[in-house]
């Protein structure tokens, strides 16, 4: 017998199956949703309108109710150069900064045999397809920056990137890794300090 009526149950199961949320929270939500009917209506036309009206982006693959994304659209960015990241909260992220005005290129996730995500699977080709594209017009590419994690899976799908890209006339580069702003040396590993090491710059 269920603990709770059908619908009930079928609400709490799918709110399981979000990032992040457990049996408890749930059914807190779920139980939350039967106290205003009005509210819980307009939560749901707000989760249909985003199921109906938001997309990828047919550049670069950034989420956007239109054809094309704003930053993609925007004369103000520099379209030589494309950031390839592995998700659009990456791509958030680096707006937040303030600091970077090219452009973006967002994958599918990254390369994981074990996952059977392959160059097909993550939009590789999309990639390459832009970039060899953009040479024929009035603002070819001229950077590729790779900001993805720093992972095993991330290394290899740079590696894999940097590689393909070899065929066309661009530069190549990944985003520094090592210590962050405020960070004490004596509680970082091995890696990140070596990484760090890697990626030390001039001052003079």
């Amino acid at each position: 017998m269920n603990e709770f009526p059908a619908s009930v149950e079928v609400l709490i199961e799918k709110y399981r199956q979000q990032p992040t949320i457990g049996k408890k929270t749930a059914q807190r939500l779920a139980l939350h949703a039967l106290k205003d009917p009005a509210a819980t209506r307009a939560f749901a036309r707000a989760l249909w309108d985003v199921t109906e009206k938001v997309h990828r982006c047919r550049i670069c693959g950034n989420i956007t109710e239109q054809e094309i994304c704003p930053i993609c659209a925007s004369v103000k960015r520099d379209h030589s150069v494309i950031t390839v990241v592995e998700e659009v909260t990456n791509l958030l992220a680096i707006e937040r900064g303030a600091s970077y005005f090219g452009t973006y290129h967002v994958l599918n996730g990254l390369l994981s045999p074990m996952d059977q995500r392959g160059p097909e699977e993550i939009g590789v080709s999309r990639l390459l397809k832009r970039v060899k594209d953009s040479l024929a017009t009035d603002t070819p590419v001229k950077e590729v920056i790779l900001a993805l994690s720093p992972t095993v899976e991330g290394e290899t799908t740079m590696l894999f990137l940097a590689d393909q890209l070899e065929a066309f006339p661009v530069c190549v580069s990944r985003i520094a890794s090592g210590i962050p702003v405020g960070g004490s040396l004596e509680y970082y590993d091995e890696l990140t300090l070596a990484r760090a090491m890697q990626d030390r710059r001039s001052m003079n």
